[in-house]
């Protein structure tokens, strides 16, 4: 049984932190302001219904984190790591999780507004059903991912890897797709507009007449 580090508080509004070790703290319902962390290991650590507003993590691990129910506002994770995370019923509005990788994550039913995953390394993650519209997904890996049911519209997909992709019944609407591979995944069900259905015509060696 991990044991837990209840008496390493969470730092104060706009600390600067790096390089420190919080694995196994329990922050669970804190409030984090402004804090950025640099190069800082949560390794299953407790972050249930944490709060955080402008914060950054930068480079950070965060192995096994348990963060259900967690609510971020403006806050940054770049090239940070959230291998196997708890990231069920987490609240995502305006972050950036740039460059960062969720390899066996769970990550739904989640809620995510105007944030930028580009980069991100998402292979095999299930995302089917949510409401993805208007996010970046640019050059992000989804290789494998289920976005089945997904909505999609007016999102970001320029050079986003999709091989193996699951996508049956999402909603790819008004979003871009700048060299996507159109070969690389299954279309049946998906809704496409008329610029997307030429690009994926074309792919398949077909002329697309006036």
């Amino acid at each position: 049984m991990i044991s837990s580090r209840p008496h390493v508080g969470p730092p104060g509004a706009g600390s600067e932190i790096e390089g420190e070790d919080f694995a196994r703290v329990d922050w669970w319902g804190s409030e984090l302001d402004g804090v950025t962390f640099i190069g800082c290991r949560f390794d299953d650590a407790g972050l249930e219904e944490l709060v955080t507003r402008r914060c950054v993590f930068q480079d950070c691990v965060l192995t096994g984190v348990r963060m259900a129910g967690a609510r971020h506002s403006g806050t940054a994770f770049l090239s940070c790591r959230f291998d196997r995370a708890k990231l069920i019923d987490v609240t995502w509005d305006g972050c950036k999780l740039t460059g960062s990788q969720f390899p066996g994550a769970h990550m739904r039913p989640m809620t995510a507004t105007e944030c930028d995953w580009s980069y991100a390394a998402m292979r095999g993650v299930d995302l089917s059903g949510l409401d993805l519209s208007r996010q970046r997904f640019r050059e992000a890996d989804l290789t494998d991912a289920d976005l089945r049911e997904c909505d999609l519209t007016g999102a970001s997909l320029d050079r986003a890897r999709l091989q193996g992709t699951k996508l049956r019944g999402a909603d790819l609407r008004g979003a871009s797709t700048d060299e996507v591979n159109w070969r690389a995944f299954e279309l049946t069900g998906v809704r496409l507009d008329l610029a997307q259905a030429v690009q994926f015509t074309r792919s398949h060696g077909a002329f697309v007449g006036d």
